[in-house]
């Protein structure tokens, strides 16, 4: 017997599939919405774990002890950096590697292709990188957070499978009227992979706003002392308590402009990166 063309077994399983969705939904927001009640919420409040879903004993003195620091913002300034400049150079670099490699009439085509896959599996290891960088020159620059991350092998790949997929005899046309190689490339072929420059965009812009581990390695001239945050004049009892509570504030106004971001980008996120997942 059937209902509105579906049958019983159908019902059931869409009705598995939505509950199963909900369940993730609600799974995945809890913790967005855990850490947004404890920095709105006060400190012993917090400390005594008396916060489960919703603000108790509502206050912003986390988010005053946190804007209220001077080395905040220029954190903040030298993050925009890493992110609009790195972001840039790493999507030049994405794009020149990975036009070429998708041309079929590019000599080595293949070789280089697995040159680059091959990096996916294997690396030199902290050591070696830690050494090679310093050597370079690198050490205590601006440059070590943008030049030793600059390409990505995954995002290349993706990038090539995007080229890859425009037709051949669209690039046929515009030789046949007068462009040459780079006018192809920037006027034709980047305009046409503009959803997956917008997916490797977040890519990029979100890995150089999570990276830490790279400027504790090579960076040192800019130094912050976590107990300056609280105040010499804190008690060590409430220094425990508003520590947990800074804690959440912190991760909250550092993660607010990515989650600002991404729904200007989400649009062309799956779009971009099916682009060229058929052929190719």
């Amino acid at each position: 017997m059937k209902n509105n063309g579906k049958s019983h077994s159908d019902q059931l399983f869409y009705f598995l599939v939505y509950l199963i969705a909900v369940i993730a939904f609600i799974i995945t927001l809890y913790p967005f919405l855990y850490i947004i009640a404890v920095s709105l919420s006060g400190a012993q409040a917090v400390y005594q774990g008396k916060v489960f879903l919703f603000p108790v004993d509502f206050n912003i003195d986390g988010y005053k002890h946190v804007l209220g620091q001077k080395g905040l913002w220029g954190a903040y300034g030298n993050t925009l950096f890493y992110v609009t400049v790195g972001t840039a150079f790493n999507l030049v670099a994405t794009t020149m590697a990975a036009y070429p490699l998708s041309r079929k009439n590019f000599l080595g085509r293949r070789f280089f292709n697995f040159f680059i896959a091959f990096t996916m599996y294997f690396s030199g290891g902290l050591i070696p990188t830690y050494l090679l960088t310093t050597n370079l020159g690198l050490y205590n620059s601006r440059w070590v957070m943008i030049i030793p991350g600059l390409l990505s092998t995954y995002n290349v790949m993706v990038c090539r499978s995007a080229f890859s997929a425009i037709p051949e005899e669209l690039m046929e046309s515009a030789r046949i009227d007068g462009a040459n190689d780079w006018q192809i490339f920037y006027s034709v072929a980047i305009r046409l992979i503009t959803p997956t420059l917008a997916v490797l965009t977040l890519y990029y812009a979100v890995g150089h706003w999570n990276e830490f581990f790279r400027a504790l390695l090579y960076i040192s001239d800019e130094k912050q002392s976590s107990g300056e945050l609280l105040g010499s004049n804190v008690s060590s009892d409430d220094k425990a308590a508003v520590s947990i509570q800074i804690r959440y504030v912190t991760i909250v106004i550092t993660t607010l402009p990515i989650l600002t971001i991404y729904p200007l980008l989400q649009k062309y996120f799956v779009k971009g990166v099916m682009v060229g997942a058929v052929k190719g």
